[in-house]
């Protein structure tokens, strides 16, 4: 499918003829979420001489943070170089893991559950975190505990989620067990697995809404966010730091990096340990509730155990499949990978095939070098970087854990927060290999369903 057929200026039919899928010549390439909530500058504040704690980035982590800071009566500022919630915390797919990718790198690397165990009791904490946050200041934001189906891309894959199940249900709580492909009807309207793993403890929410929620939070509570305010220098004195922007300098006692998928120049030393990606996701037009309920009959959310990763779930009002993967590795138009998407839904729900899609969109994502997301303290500057994905809840917790760090009321080490956040001499932050690396999951994805 072509992307000059997404711009075609023939309105589509609900079904093409000749089964072919004709994209809307009126295709949003802003997110579907923003129709709820749309990331808009702030009134803009005068920028304080001084403060205790300056925040860079205004996503998930950094509210979190300010949001805890301020609970414990400590001054913060946030700082963000666009609208607040303009990065990944308003785009990505609303899909909040209990610890599943977590348990992935350990069984992938084959190291000892005695080493998963404590980030795993972590992962669940932040599910447990999140799910805390949206209860006591009843945000209203879609949050649908309705469980999550893992398929099995290949026959090898199943047979490995045995001892990933009983990990996960050990260490992290995750009400997880095994589904036959036989019985995988019950689950998810397709026969493309080779069976899966259902995980009870997860959920799906609406990212743009429980980022409202935050921001409504933050308002309540007297927090300072400054939009449109870059940071263009950090420099360290004795008594702290100065943190420059175009609109004055700051000085401040300590500063939180929590600029994710959009870390810059400005950090070097996070910028060369963080491999942006771009995700991307499509959704489609209102589907009729026969169709929706034979898609997803329980509304679970779904992903599958491919390298070339895709995740979907229902919208939470029901009537639409929101659908997203690597389309592509490396940055491009959602224009250009909203067909390839399509071809990936359609293989998993040939039900679906002449769907309209009406909304194409990206937004980055954060992975790390060795899979794993990350807190801590690097030149005397705190940070929690590296969703690798799954960005709702655990980013959610470290910028929570990186406040509480600060004010000194941590009840115990957070696993995530540990001195080992590895860079690589040939990686300067320009992810150079992505496509290479994307080529390599192809292959490896080929040899797995084929002959395993």
């Amino acid at each position: 499918m072509s992307a000059a057929h997404l711009r075609s200026s023939r309105p589509p039919p609900h079904h093409a003829e000749d089964g072919e899928r004709d994209f809307s010549p009126r295709l949003q390439t802003t997110a579907l979420w923003w129709e709820a909530h749309e990331p808009k500058p702030l009134p803009e504040i005068d920028l304080p001489k001084t403060t205790r704690v300056a925040i860079i980035g205004a996503g998930y982590a950094g509210l979190n943070a300010a949001l805890e800071l301020i609970r414990e009566g400590i001054d913060c500022i946030v700082l963000d170089a666009h609208e607040p919630g303009f990065g990944g915390s308003t785009r990505n797919g609303g899909i909040v893991s209990g610890g599943v990718n977590v348990g992935k790198r350990y069984l992938a690397k084959a190291m000892s559950e005695t080493e998963a165990a404590p980030f795993l009791s972590n992962a669940s904490d932040a599910f447990s975190h999140i799910e805390s946050v949206i209860a006591k200041n009843t945000i209203s934001c879609g949050w649908s505990k309705t469980g999550y189906f893992l398929g099995a891309w290949s026959k090898s894959h199943y047979a490995a989620m045995d001892k990933k199940v009983a990990m996960l249900n050990r260490h992290a709580g995750s009400e997880a067990s095994l589904v036959p492909r036989e019985r995988q009807r019950e689950h998810i309207g397709s026969e493309y697995y080779h069976g899966g793993m259902l995980i009870g403890r997860t959920a799906h929410l609406h990212p743009a809404l429980y980022y409202r929620g935050l921001l409504d939070l933050c308002a309540k509570a007297g927090v300072k966010i400054a939009s449109k305010t870059p940071v263009t220098n950090l420099r360290e004195s004795n008594s702290g730091w100065t943190v420059t922007t175009p609109r004055g300098s700051i000085a401040a006692g300590d500063v939180v990096i929590a600029t994710n998928g959009y870390t810059g120049d400005v950090t070097p030393q996070f910028k060369r340990r963080v491999v942006p990606l771009g995700s991307y996701i499509i959704a489609t037009e209102e589907l009729p509730p026969e169709l929706t309920a034979a898609v997803s009959p329980k509304n679970h959310s779904f992903a599958d155990t491919r390298r070339v990763l895709t995740y979907y779930r229902l919208s939470p009002d029901g009537k639409r499949l929101i659908f997203g993967g690597r389309a592509k590795f490396g940055m491009t138009d959602p224009v250009e990978t909203a067909p390839i998407l399509y071809r990936f839904m359609v293989d998993r729900f040939p039900q679906l095939k002449g769907t309209r899609i009406t909304h194409a969109w990206t937004g980055n994502v954060a992975f790390t070098l060795d899979e794993m997301p990350h807190m801590g303290k690097l030149d005397n500057l705190h940070y929690a970087l590296g969703c690798n994905g799954s960005g709702i809840a655990m980013m959610s917790y470290l910028g929570h854990q990186s406040a509480r760090k600060i004010v000194g009321r941590a009840n115990s080490v957070c696993a995530f927060d540990h001195p080992e956040f590895p860079d690589h001499p040939l990686y300067n932050g320009s992810p150079w290999f992505v496509p290479w690396l994307g080529r390599y999951f192809r292959v490896r994805d080929w040899i797995d369903r084929r002959f395993n």
